[in-house]
């Protein structure tokens, strides 16, 4: 069995929204949506690809409560243990009773943390290593159109290129994989 990919191009995120459910209600026979392609993002397409939600939340609570701990064992280690201080005649001898000064140290290295390793965590999942080269199929998805990319096989490439022109698509392309 011979694959093929379709590649369709919209001008109008409506129309392929619409396109979208409407290959998704049909299930058209052997026939794959593999990407989306667009210039911002579309909301609800999640829902209409069926898009695991991912796992971002959970690791920005993780990384801003490593970045806590962190902080607080540097306010720790500076200002008591390592280099204590008379600053304002609060006692150099007790973290918790100069935790209130420590408090915009703290708020502000959990931020850097969560935001810093969070930006670095979706460069890795999003595979966008230094170096790598673009995964865009058409350079005019980053400015104003959209594109299905649409895995299906040889024999069902000319019902799927039609399907597409009748219902918005501007250019379609197939390519035998």
């Amino acid at each position: 069995m011979n694959k093929c990919t379709v590649h369709a191009l919209y001008d109008n995120d409506h129309t392929l929204i619409n396109s979208l459910k409407y290959i998704k209600e049909h299930n058209k026979k052997n026939c794959n949506i593999h990407e989306v392609y667009s210039p911002f993002p579309i909301h609800g397409l999640e829902k209409i690809l069926n898009l695991e939600k991912t796992n971002l939340s959970f690791l920005s609570f993780i990384y801003g409560t490593f970045g806590f701990c962190i902080s607080c064992l540097l306010t720790w280690y500076i200002m008591i243990f390592d280099w204590p201080q008379n600053i304002g005649g609060k006692p150099s001898f007790s973290w918790i009773n100069n935790l209130p000064s420590f408090i915009p140290v703290i708020f502000e290295l959990t931020i850097f943390f969560s935001a810093h390793l969070m930006c670095i965590t979706y460069l890795i999942q999003g595979r966008l290593f230094p170096g790598c080269m673009a995964k865009n199929l058409d350079p005019r998805t980053t400015d104003n159109l959209f594109l299905i990319e649409i895995r299906t096989t040889i024999e069902n490439v000319e019902d799927v290129m039609n399907f597409l022109k009748k219902n918005g698509a501007i250019e379609v392309k197939s390519k035998h994989i």
